[in-house]
Parts: C-alpha cells; structure tokens; sequence
C-alpha cells in the first residue's frame, strides 16, 4: 500500500496557486492595452520592462484585465472615491509620487476619479 506524506501537499498545493496566479496575471486575454486600449498605451516594451501610459477618465468602466507587479508614477494629481467596509474614503496622489502595485485582476467597476488622471506603470519582467 502506497502512503503518501502531507508534507508533500503542503508544499505543492501553494506553488501551483502562485503559478496559476501569475499565469492568470501574464494572459494575453487580460492584458490592459489589448482590452482597454482607450485606458492604457503602451510606450515602451522590451525584455526587461513594459511601461503603459495610463490615462483614466471619470464615468469608464474598464473590462476584466489583469496587471503583474508594477511601480506606478502619477504623472498628473489624481484622486478618486473608493468605498469600502467603512464607507467612502478619498485616494489620492500628486504630481510625481510613485508607489508599488501588486499584481492584481479588477475590471468592470466605473471609474469614480475626480478629474481625469494621468500615470506611468511600468511593469518588470
């Protein structure tokens, strides 16, 4: 009779959802420029980086796309309303920060920005 340690799941089960996550992450079917180019423009585009030129308007409703970890530089002031369990909270950025962005897959909720926004996301690879 073949027995089989748990160790073994305890190990594997959490790589293979890392793995799924970051092919989920890296498909070509969510990628932003592809189904939001109205949204997102990519500039630059080698091995090592992709930056995206983002421009979010109030009222748009992005489709379902994900992002891999990236840096983001807000190339204009933006704010927006997000609500959350405690209600409504302002976000918002100035000219210049830069903050890291984890991997995320979001989509289909309308932009709620204060005035159009403008930023830089540049993906490493």
């Amino acid at each position: 009779m073949l027995t089989i340690k748990p160790r073994i799941y305890i190990t594997t089960v959490p790589a293979l959802i890392l793995s799924l996550s970051a092919a989920i992450a890296q498909s070509p079917a969510l990628d932003p420029v592809r189904v939001a180019p109205h949204i997102y423009e990519s500039v630059l585009d080698n091995e090592r980086v992709r930056v995206l030129r983002v421009t979010e308007r109030t009222g748009e409703t992005p489709p379902l796309h994900a992002h891999p970890d990236r840096v983001v530089v807000f190339l204009s002031p933006c704010a927006w309303l997000e609500t959350g369990p405690d209600g409504q909270t302002m976000q918002s950025y100035k000219l210049g920060d830069v903050l890291w962005a984890d991997r995320t897959t979001h989509g289909g909720e309308t932009s709620r920005v204060v005035q159009e926004c403008s930023l830089l996301e540049i993906e490493l690879k």
